[in-house]
């Protein structure tokens, strides 16, 4: 039997369906809080205590940098794995970083060595290997893939700065867009590479690098951009210049498609990390010009991280540097003073 409905009808009906969205918003909004994990540091040396949480991987684990009980300004990279901060260590001189962590829980980053010198590294099976360079004396590790292709830049013979992958014990040169230098700052499960390198006209651009091809990524009406990091679904996030370079904001790109992700409510963003479901974590400006760490998902607005954890838990979040597809986020802030990493996870 059909049924005839009247305006009261549509009305009411309208009204439910109203309210109906407006509890899914509002539970969708709720659970979209996250509980703070101070992962603390390794101790403190001549300038005090500090840490930083720069990657996760889909357990949960944390690599980065802190600082460590030490007359000197000792600051060993570190993985934090089932509740335990761990030291491990540097090549031999006083600074080492975690930069990238995959799923077995091996960690690229850079260390220096006894003579100052910066050396990418290789941490698998309780082992850091120093990674060599491109025939000059610097080279730093941003990422890997669960593969152990390691990619970053390191100092040619020529003295200039290229990007490389390290893979199968050998460190390939990746080249440039026609300028004198690139970086490599991600590498996806598929072995697409994403970084920025100068043109032959001076700007620098992000890139893509697949098959023996770098390819240049476009900007937000600008004259340059950067690709921070890149998911299995090729999506990337990065950094670009909008229209008339009056700012850089974070962007998202998918599909070709390069969107702006806006701030939070100053004038810069960087747009650091990004996960299998699109979304994007890292810091932008606030009106008051304080950098705030960010979230955005596929699709949504970007929020501060700040507004969704508990009130009065004392953390002020800066930068947000990782996040997994199960949504923990790490990277670091303030407490009490000091600066340490945390981690987020989702309610």
């Amino acid at each position: 039997m059909k049924t005839n409905l009247s305006i009261h009808d549509h009305s009411y009906l309208w009204r439910i369906a109203m309210l109906a969205t407006s509890a899914f918003l509002a539970t969708a909004a709720a659970a979209q809080t996250y509980t703070v994990t101070d992962l603390g540091t390794l101790g403190r040396n001549s300038l005090g205590s500090y840490s930083n949480g720069q990657c996760i991987n889909a357990s949960g684990q944390v690599a980065g940098e802190s600082s460590a009980s030490s007359t000197h300004t000792t600051d060993p990279a570190f993985l934090y794995s089932n509740g335990q901060l761990i030291n491990i260590g540097t090549l031999g001189g006083e600074y080492g970083n975690g930069r990238g962590i995959n799923t077995a829980g091996d960690i690229a980053g850079y260390s220096t060595l006894a003579n100052g010198s910066y050396r990418a590294f290789l941490y698998t099976g309780g082992q850091m290997i120093n990674l060599g360079t491109l025939g000059a004396d610097y080279s730093v590790a941003y990422d890997l893939n669960d593969s152990g292709q390691v990619v970053g830049d390191s100092d040619t013979v020529s003295g200039e700065d290229h990007a490389f992958l390290y893979s199968n014990g050998q460190m390939t040169d990746l080249g440039t867009l026609g300028g004198d230098s690139s970086t490599a700052h991600s590498i996806n499960n598929l072995g697409v590479i994403v970084g920025y390198s100068y043109n032959a006209a001076g700007n620098f651009l992000g890139f893509t690098y697949q098959n023996g091809t770098m390819t240049a990524l476009g900007t937000l009406g600008g004259s340059w951009s950067i690709a921070y990091a890149i998911n299995d679904q090729n999506q990337i996030a990065g950094q670009a210049y909008t229209r008339g370079n009056r700012a850089a904001h974070a962007f998202r790109l998918s599909n070709g498609e390069m969107v702006d992700l806006g701030t939070l409510g100053g004038s810069s963003s960087w747009g650091l990390a990004i996960n299998n479901s699109g979304t994007v974590v890292g810091f932008a400006t606030t009106r008051s010009n304080v950098y705030h760490a960010f979230i955005s998902t596929n699709g949504g607005r970007m929020q501060d991280l700040n507004r969704l954890i508990p009130q009065g838990s004392g953390w002020v979040l800066g930068q947000a540097n990782g996040i997994n597809d199960a949504g923990q986020i790490t990277g670091y802030g303030t407490i009490h003073g000091q600066t340490h990493a945390f981690l987020l996870t989702p309610h």
